[in-house]
């Protein structure tokens, strides 16, 4: 595996399905160019998923003509209830991507418990994929995420599964790091989920951010950071053109393994606790409850994560970006806001020693983050 890969979801014609006589050249152009300068560089696995609207069918126009050798594939399948049903989505992915077998496929979003169950049941999405890999049609399987570790932890200890997408980078480390060291345990491949974006908008970053960060840039920093660690394998470049993989490379070909990282990652932890407090840095994210088991299944996790990184480093659009998924986004960004504070008894949060101060940081949070438009996730967009 490259330790950067060449992710689907941005260079593709919109989220829908489409006919192939409805595609703009210009666009097919710029997806092919992402492609090739891709395999130019040595990123020789190209990802996608059956949900990422026409990204499979554009990639079938380029694909046939690249020597079958020269890359790894990836697909992903929404969770299914029955094998059949994903067999069926599988036959319509092959037939867009038009190869004979995919290296890698992944059940996408496994998000709750009872998706595991509808992975792992006899006659689940599993018994589908054993049956494909049995064909010669899948080298691989894995599972893709947004989860958190009571889901992520227990999907990976089924055994199960060859690898695992999910997200992990600075800002989530202290909330999913366990989840990183469980797929390890279990002898499993990690492909970090968009870092540039849900890692804090790096591609356009605040300039807090980008003086700690100096003298690389906080998407290099970050690529960095996440490939220093033995456990993690590869980041998905969720590239929209050709360049976008310049910065990345240049990281990984000039700065592997350099000091600086440390640094840079010393100088941003030396930052949060002036601004936060040590004590709140080291630990906020002890006690805290599951959203599940919160007043109003108020998401407080992930909200705390948000306050903390919006303060600290300045992160407001991303915070904002992501506050109001929540209710929005179903199973993928679970949870709900920080709505009724005063209204809700809050001994769930007994755990906490900052058990007194989290109904305030709640109420600053929606405060300082909720807007009246509803929000969508990007493939709903």
């Amino acid at each position: 595996m490259p330790v950067l890969t060449c992710g689907g979801m941005r260079y593709q014609q919109g989220w829908d399905d489409l006919d192939p006589d409805k595609i703009d050249p210009k666009i097919q152009e710029n997806l092919e160019a992402t492609v090739h300068r891709a395999l130019e560089l040595g990123i020789n696995h190209i990802e996608t998923a059956r949900g990422y609207g026409p990204s499979e069918m554009q990639l079938g126009m380029v694909l046939p003509s690249i020597d079958r050798d020269k890359f790894m594939l990836q697909t992903k399948i929404g969770v299914k209830e029955t094998a059949e049903e994903f067999l069926e989505v599988f036959e319509t992915s092959m037939k867009y991507l038009k190869v004979d077998h995919v290296d890698f496929l992944s059940v996408h979003g496994i998000n709750l418990p009872e998706h595991i169950d509808a992975s792992t049941r006899k006659g689940g999405c599993l018994d589908a994929v054993r049956k494909l890999q049995k064909d010669g049609r899948v080298r691989f399987c894995g599972f893709s995420t947004h989860a958190g570790p009571e889901v992520v932890i227990p999907a990976c200890e089924t055994g199960e599964f060859d690898y695992v997408n999910l997200h992990w980078y600075y800002i989530y480390d202290q909330l999913h790091w366990s989840m990183v060291k469980a797929a390890n345990k279990m002898d499993m491949g990690v492909f970090i989920i968009s870092p540039n974006d849900k890692g804090g908008m790096l591609y356009k970053p605040t300039e807090k951010m980008s003086a700690l960060c100096a003298p690389l840039t906080p998407m290099q920093w970050n690529a960095l950071y996440c490939l220093a660690r033995p456990e993690v394998h590869t980041l998905s470049i969720g590239a929209a053109r050709p360049s976008d993989f310049d910065e990345h490379v240049e990281a990984v070909s000039k700065h592997w393994n350099s000091p600086i990282v440390g640094k840079i990652e010393e100088r941003i932890f030396q930052s949060l606790e002036k601004d936060l407090g040590a004590d709140w840095m080291r630990y906020w994210p002890e006690g805290l409850p599951h959203y599940s088991d919160a007043p109003g299944q108020i998401n407080v996790r992930e909200i705390l994560r948000l306050w903390t990184f919006e303060k600290g480093l300045g992160l407001t659009e991303f915070a904002k970006m992501r506050y109001n998924l929540l209710g929005n986004a179903s199973h993928w960004f679970a949870g709900q806001q920080a709505i009724d504070i005063d209204q809700h008894d809050w001994s769930c949060l007994a755990g906490s020693c900052f058990a007194d101060k989290i109904p305030d940081i709640l109420k600053d949070s929606h405060a300082r983050f909720h807007v009246d438009k509803e929000a969508k996730r990007l493939s709903e967009s």
